[in-house]
């Protein structure tokens, strides 16, 4: 056992006994890319090329899973063009300011039907204090992920996203992801763009450590096209 993950374990026990789930930080981020590339020679060759990925954090709340839902199938520029003009419209981007915004004005923002009434649902349960967001956050991921599937526009990949964004917790491989699946593809030399179970077999060798490996091929990914994860 290396040292590195023995200081996982430690760290897990840690919250364990602080009912608090183990999150990727600072200091689980360096544990987590030692252990990684220590275990995989894919892990060290990409760390190798395009260096550690940034420690991606979005603040956990109604404005970060908003932003995840607006990310459902289309560009990530493309997402955050909208998430911006939003912010410019509200400013302080609440379940209960959202919920003022018109149909008609949302759609002239960059908000398609779906996923308008989709962010409307979820801001509804949120300001109606049916969905906790902040007690959520303690939860282990399976709960996190069965709450926000229930919602009506939320599918698996939007739960992924905010937990491994959001909430930073550590074993989170979105399989749904696309560029996931091309960053694997070209990483591994693959000739085909593996399926999602193809990938959750691959992710299989990255416990207990997945989310820290799907930055690394994000981060191989978007510095190859010259783009940035925001």
């Amino acid at each position: 056992m290396s040292a590195t993950y023995r200081y996982y374990l430690c760290l897990t026990k840690m919250t364990q006994r602080n009912k608090a789930p183990l999150i990727v930080d600072v200091r689980t981020l360096g544990v987590a890319l030692d252990e990684l590339s220590s275990a995989s020679p894919t892990m060290r060759l990409l760390t190798g090329i395009y260096g550690n990925p940034p420690a991606w954090k979005r603040e956990p709340g109604f404005a970060s899973l908003a932003y995840a839902i607006l990310e459902q199938q289309v560009s990530l520029p493309s997402a955050r063009a909208v998430y911006e003009r939003l912010l410019e419209r509200v400013g302080d981007l609440t379940a209960a300011n959202f919920l003022l915004i018109a149909d008609a004005e949302l759609r002239s923002l960059g908000f398609s039907r779906q996923k308008s009434e989709c962010v409307k649902t979820t801001a509804a349960l949120v300001a109606g204090k049916q969905l906790d967001l902040e007690s959520l956050a303690n939860e282990d991921d399976e709960t996190v992920r069965r709450n926000l599937i229930a919602i009506k526009g939320i599918g698996p990949w939007t739960a992924d996203v905010y937990l491994l964004h959001s909430l930073g917790r550590p074993d989170v491989w979105p399989t749904g992801d696309l560029a996931l699946r091309v960053a694997v593809q070209e990483s591994l030399g693959l000739d085909d763009r593996p399926s999602q179970a193809e990938l959750f077999v691959i992710g299989e060798a990255f416990r207990p450590w997945r989310s820290v490996a799907a930055r690394v091929f994000w981060h191989a990914y978007l510095t190859q096209r010259g783009m940035q994860l925001t």
